[in-house]
């Protein structure tokens, strides 16, 4: 919730007194504003979404959250990195733009907390998308940190919906006056579908560091809101024949010095919990990214996102059908790599089974763990070298091929940069088009190349595509006419560099007509 450059000087020198300004704001929001009254709900499938904005995940753990740490062992947990620029800064008008509208930054067009560039009119928030499609829906958002209303990123939609301004009263009593006010929602009417939001653990973080007794008591404070929350939805009359999912959520992580909105890791952490229907209990899965929650909503009340929408994210509970997630188990440490810290597995040579890796035109040397394409995580790949873009690889998920000629040249090396990424033969036969689909992150430079072959019956590769200019984490896709007597056809990821930048490739698919 990195607001702007004078906010954060308050923060800086008034945050005693902001505390004891929120007092008063508790007892007049809670006296002035009674809880409005909602159309009567019409679906039995029901979703609670929570927004802790600022909560790094990893902290949790550290914190009095028996109520978070209950919802992970039976729920889906699953964390992710965000971007960063150019991107966009890892701040709230990007991060909670994403979580409601399920696509990134490069779409709902939000890059910082001035919201210019906004594109809610293609990409609206959930709740928006939930009263063109289902109307008949019972629908509340709450939130003290304005611009989520005044901006249009979350509000729109609501059938009710409770604003307060904790930058001007402090976030320590609007957010119990949100919690009491859901609280009574959830146990006397019926609402379908709610967004929560509370904004006092970024505050701590601000002021304390992520790192700080006063952050983890913050965490802690919201854990039981979070309770009663649940304890209201246990105590509804018709919860036994109800199917309640409960999903939390936050924008951005923090610094253990405190703020946020630039490249390093621990601003770039998010997660995404969720308990409910068809979710398993103690998952927790690699590839979970933040656009997820709004595709989690519509899964979760049985409705399929038209493909118009646009969206980037796919319900929590759902696993990328991806040929490079089966190498968690074979991902190892460092091994030359110095800004990695020894703990975190993400790379591996060792190709998914029917793939293979060619480097026999590689030179000697170089970094080992990027010494031709290699599998990695965004974790690993992009601790390697912040702030070259790397952080932009948003639309990969879990492990993901890397061929990355400027990291392989931090050691000594003797010849090129020349790999070549094999994949198996597909069955054509009978086929008149085969289409190959994927996601890239690429960046141009110099004389290195990128190029995609094909080889139809084991024959001579022919190039089909050739990238040219960059490409910032998109979807490809590649249709092919399949000639007259081929049974199968491989492709070929090759890639030559010399100390220049990157090819990421992933969700690789193939299929035929």
């Amino acid at each position: 919730m990195s607001r702007s450059l004078s906010r954060r000087s308050v923060l800086a020198t008034t945050a005693a007194a902001a505390t004891a300004a929120a007092v008063a704001p508790l007892v007049t929001a809670t006296t002035a504003h009674a809880a409005p009254t909602l159309p009567n709900g019409t679906s039995k499938d029901k979703v609670l979404v929570v927004g802790m904005d600022g909560l790094r995940h990893d902290v949790i753990a550290a914190a009095d959250a028996p109520h978070l740490t209950s919802m992970m062992a039976n729920g889906t947990y699953g964390t992710s990195l965000l971007y960063a620029n150019p991107m966009a800064a890892t701040s709230s008008g990007p991060g909670w733009s994403t979580i409601s509208t399920g696509v990134w930054p490069d779409k709902h067009g939000v890059k910082e907390n001035s919201f210019a560039g906004k594109n809610y009119a293609q990409y609206p928030g959930f709740l928006a998308r939930l009263a063109q499609v289902r109307p008949q829906l019972s629908t509340y958002a709450a939130v003290d940190w304005k611009p989520l209303d005044a901006q249009g990123t979350v509000t729109p939609g609501a059938d009710a919906k409770l604003v307060l301004d904790g930058d001007r009263d402090g976030y320590t009593g609007h957010d119990a006056t949100i919690a009491a006010e859901t609280e009574s929602i959830l146990r006397n009417q019926n609402p379908d579908v709610l967004f929560v939001y509370f904004g006092q653990t970024d505050i701590a973080g601000h002021n304390s560091g992520a790192a700080s007794a006063a952050y983890r008591q913050a965490i802690g404070v919201q854990d039981g809101y979070l309770g009663r929350l649940l304890a209201a939805i246990r105590a509804r009359p018709s919860y036994a024949t109800e199917r309640w999912t409960i999903i939390v959520t936050t924008d951005h992580g923090h610094t253990d010095s405190g703020g946020h909105g630039g490249s390093a890791i621990e601003e770039r952490r998010t997660f995404v919990l969720a308990q409910g229907p068809g979710i398993a209990a103690g998952a927790r899965p690699a590839d979970t990214r933040l656009v997820d929650v709004a595709a989690t909503v519509f899964k979760q009340l049985g409705i399929t996102p038209d493909p118009a929408w646009g969206l980037d994210g796919k319900p929590i509970q759902e696993r990328s059908a991806d040929p490079f997630e089966v190498l968690h188990p074979a991902l190892s440490a460092r091994v030359d790599e110095t800004g990695i810290p020894a703990g975190v597995l993400g790379w591996t040579h060792t190709a998914p089974s029917g793939w293979s890796v060619v480097n026999s035109a590689m030179g000697t040397g170089g970094v080992t763990e990027w010494r031709g394409w290699t599998f990695a995580t965004d974790e690993f790949w992009s601790r390697s070298q912040r702030d070259q873009s790397r952080e932009l690889n948003v639309r990969s998920r879990g492990v993901f091929a890397v061929a990355d000629s400027d990291e392989w040249d931090d050691k000594a090396s003797s010849g090129p940069y020349d790999s070549t990424l094999v994949t198996p033969a597909y069955a054509v036969s009978g086929k008149s088009t085969v289409t190959l689909g994927l996601t890239t992150l690429y960046r141009q430079e110099g004389s290195q190349s990128a190029r995609i072959l094909a080889s139809w019956n084991g024959g001579t590769p022919v190039e089909v595509k050739r990238y040219t200019s960059d490409v910032i984490s998109q979807p490809q896709s590649l249709t092919l006419n399949v000639p007259s007597g081929a049974a199968n056809v491989s492709f070929r990821f090759h890639y030559t560099g010399s100390n220049n930048w990157y090819w990421v490739i992933d969700g690789v698919k193939v299929t035929t007509a």
